[in-house]
């Protein structure tokens, strides 16, 4: 995977920081913060997930997404939340195919992420591409622990926390789920 480098202090706006990536499959994406304007192309992405991409695929939110927020994730000020999309070209129009936010704590020092990645996307490393974009973008904010609760059965994300370094424990509260976290 290929990617332009990430600027140690990206640019603020909702136009920045922005990656085109190639994936493993030689597939490209434009990663970028998520703005007001993708209200629509966020609801058709969570729309289009099928009932295991949503249970599986929004941790910490075992129902699913709410509403699409409408916010600029990625402002002067507003360091609390985070969200990135990847999006491809789809008949001359973009079309979310991935989704990683996270969202700290009052102290700022912790953070909750997710990552979902439409099905037809999955396998080709964009999961990896996002979540590695969140991770330095919390790094560069100062944040010192990053964390995700999962299903026992997601494979997927075991894997995928395991290959980025998260450490994984069985949810006290629910044996069912567990509780990925990296120290940053």
């Amino acid at each position: 995977m290929t990617s332009t480098p990430l600027v140690q202090r990206p640019s603020i706006g909702p136009e920045y920081p922005r990656w085109s990536q190639s994936l493993r499959d030689r597939s490209h994406v434009l990663i970028r913060p998520i703005t007001t304007k993708d209200e629509a192309a966020e609801r058709a992405f969570m729309q289009g997930l099928s009932d295991r991409a949503r249970r599986f695929g929004f941790l910490g939110e075992a129902e699913g997404p709410g509403e699409p927020t409408g916010e600029t994730c990625v402002e002067e000020g507003r360091g609390h939340d985070v969200a990135f999309a990847a999006f491809t070209m789809d008949d001359s129009r973009e079309r979310m195919v991935g989704v990683a936010r996270y969202s700290t704590d009052d102290s700022s020092q912790h953070c909750e992420c997710t990552v979902t990645v439409d099905e037809e996307w999955q396998g080709k490393g964009l999961g990896t591409v996002l979540m590695r974009h969140l991770i330095e973008v919390a790094r560069i904010r100062g944040i010192r622990r990053m964390t995700s609760t999962a299903s026992a059965e997601n494979v997927q994300m075991h894997d995928l926390a395991e290959h980025l370094g998260f450490q994984a424990r069985v949810d006290p509260q629910d044996p069912s789920r567990v509780i990925y976290a990296l120290s940053l």
